[in-house]
């Protein structure tokens, strides 16, 4: 997936009567879903109230209201708001992916990125997950295709390591990619929960020792066809 600027993802999530809106009206509506994303994701959303939105954006009660007459509508933008910043980071970052060390990579620009604040807060997609999922379907579904993409992303990156020979034929890239998938998020919950990403890494590094197994060893392909190669 490809995303553009918060200007360009307001505007992707925004309704139909947006297009009467000018500018000044796109600033504001931007400004509120800024706020509203940073708090929901310190705070929870449950805990993330109109009114916090309305005074951490310095917008009034009527503009708030006219943009977003409810919590469940702003909720709605939030999460495609999280979700095309988060998947333009890792388009960029899995886009050329098709080896063991761009692998590696990936791992350490997510681990080095959570560090910052010592595992806090989670996945930004995951920690939406958490609280919605059961709560309301329609943001369940949105999220759920979000995590599709993302790990459409691993799987497309994985399939490329297999046609350039750096991973068996018998690899199943999209098994792979929901495995590295699952360890991710288990690694951001229990870097959460300690307020250290060493489970995140570990958690990781065994994901990635699993695809190491189905790398093709140089032996393999050296091998003659048809011959049982013997150690």
């Amino acid at each position: 997936m490809r995303s553009g600027n918060l200007a360009n993802v307001a505007e992707q999530a925004r309704d139909k009567n947006d297009s009467q809106l000018t500018a000044r009206g796109r600033a504001t509506r931007e400004r509120i879903l800024r706020a509203a994303r940073d708090m929901m994701y310190v705070k929870g959303v449950s805990s993330t109230t109109l009114d916090e939105v309305r005074a951490a954006s310095g917008t009034s009660k009527s503009q708030l209201y006219r943009h977003y007459p409810d919590k469940d509508a702003l909720v709605r933008d939030v999460v495609a708001l999280q979700a095309a910043e988060l998947l333009e980071r890792q388009h960029q970052l899995l886009q050329r992916l098709n080896s063991l060390r761009g692998l590696e990579r990936w791992r350490d620009a997510l681990i080095e990125h959570n560090a910052l604040r010592n595992g806090a807060y989670g996945c930004p997609l995951g920690s939406l997950a958490s609280e919605l999922a059961d709560q309301d379907e329609e943001a369940r579904k949105a999220i759920a295709r979000h995590f599709d993409t993302w790990e459409g992303l691993l799987d497309a990156g994985l399939e490329r390591m297999k046609a350039s020979g750096v991973l068996r034929a018998d690899a199943d890239a999209g098994e792979l990619a929901t495995g590295l998938m699952a360890a991710l998020q288990g690694g951001y919950l229990l870097a959460q929960t300690a307020q250290d990403v060493k489970p995140m890494r570990i958690a990781l590094d065994m994901a990635i020792g699993h695809i190491k197994a189905y790398v093709v060893l140089a032996e393999d392909v050296n091998r003659p066809e048809g011959g049982a190669g013997g150690r």
